[in-house]
């Protein structure tokens, strides 16, 4: 096999836009188990430098990030300025707005990403590990965005156990194990992923009655 686009298949960020963090994240600790954090809000422009379609956005959002052992949930509150968060909002309403992927350097795999026909939605910077993000649109062909996370130190995304012991995830487990994404086209979704992470296509199952 060749190189992932992105050059690796991890998948460590799934990330939820939400119209209230502050009920969002109580919910989602409660239904996971895990380590209670606070939400917080993001640098002005003159930290954040987001570009969104090209142009300078005052852009700031609420963030909580939720770690379980295998996965690291993002919820994202924007304000009423542009970007690609609040367009969601705005057009979609709450819920899954990307998958992210750590990577080794945004410099060397955006090109990658573009010439494979997904161009630049968003880019922004975070100072928590120094680091930058970019927003690829691959909306059509994977049914979310995508998101490169470049960071000079490591992204805190081990899970911590609960300080109270008698906090348990409703479900008895916090590992989540399955993103599924409903399309309209079975064949050309699974042919997008398989390029996008480099893996071989897997064969289609055909439940119930032919």
């Amino acid at each position: 096999m060749t190189e992932s686009l992105l050059g690796n298949r991890n998948i460590n960020q799934l990330a939820f836009v939400v119209k209230d963090i502050e009920s969002a994240n109580v919910a989602f600790t409660k239904l996971l188990g895990i380590k209670k954090v606070e939400p917080f809000l993001t640098g002005d422009s003159t930290v954040s430098k987001v570009i969104f379609k090209g142009e300078p956005t005052d852009l700031k959002s609420k963030l909580a990030f939720l770690n379980t052992p295998t996965v690291q949930f993002e919820l994202i509150e924007p304000d009423k300025n542009p970007g690609t968060m609040r367009e969601f909002l705005d057009t979609v309403g709450e819920g899954i707005h990307h998958i992210a992927f750590d990577v080794d350097s945004i410099q060397k795999r955006l090109p990658v990403m573009e010439k494979s026909g997904y161009p630049v939605l968003q880019t922004g910077e975070f100072t928590s590990s120094d680091g930058r993000y970019v927003y690829v649109d691959t909306l059509d062909d994977h049914k979310t965005l995508v998101e490169l996370l470049e960071s000079a130190e490591p992204r805190q995304t081990v899970w911590e156990k609960p300080e109270d012991d008698s906090v348990q995830p409703l479900l008895g487990t916090n590992k989540v194990e399955q993103l599924a994404i409903v399309v309209k086209d079975l064949d050309a979704a699974a042919d997008a992923y398989c390029r996008l992470l480099d893996m071989e296509k897997p064969s289609i199952i055909h439940s119930g009655s032919p």
